[in-house]
């Protein structure tokens, strides 16, 4: 069972950092046909048509799609995140790493607590590993998790900008074919 759980875990690491540099960092375009970006996009993508197709036809129908497109970024990395933190806590899960903690018993959901914390540098100190291979795998984590931030606030920037960019020209359309609008 350790076996399953290590190779579950260093998947989700592995693949979460690989679609993070293929979706942040990478610029061009990836043709891979299974990834967790294209599932999610794909997923919230009939999600939120199916909610607009709900609503009438007109401006706040078109508003309501608009947001598609930055929120299913946003939830992509979400994704990216929850998987890295849920692929350490299978590690730690792995590894039998041993605890110091001010509460409670051994769980899953105490590793997946501790893996949160440490992903997110909080570092709390009320769940702890005590010997090596626990500890050392805290500080890969920590290291991968204020990387993985950087990368992303880095990133929400020159997002920002592209999209800033692409409405400019979408509201210059009309200026661009005259008035009347023609071909």
């Amino acid at each position: 069972m350790d076996a399953v759980y290590a190779i579950a875990g260093a998947a989700l690491v592995a693949a979460s950092l690989w679609e993070t540099f293929e979706n942040v960092i990478l610029t061009r375009c990836v043709s891979r046909r299974l990834r967790m970006s294209s599932v999610v996009f794909r997923w919230m993508w009939s999600v939120w048509r199916s909610a607009a197709a709900r609503m009438r036809p007109g401006g706040k129908r078109e508003n309501f799609l608009s947001f598609y497109g930055p929120l299913s970024i946003l939830a992509m990395l979400f994704l990216f995140a929850t998987a890295l933190i849920l692929g350490f806590a299978l590690l730690h899960m792995a590894a039998h790493s041993r605890l110091a903690m001010d509460y409670g018993g051994f769980s899953f959901w105490v590793l997946l607590d501790m893996s949160g914390t440490e992903f997110f540098t909080l570092g709390l100190g009320d769940v702890a590993p005590v010997e090596g291979f626990g500890r050392a795998l805290v500080a890969i984590e920590s290291g991968v998790g204020f990387g993985f931030l950087a990368v992303v606030l880095s990133y929400l920037p020159v997002l920002y900008q592209a999209f800033s960019r692409r409405e400019e020209q979408l509201s210059m359309l009309d200026e661009w074919a005259g008035s009347p609008p023609t071909a």
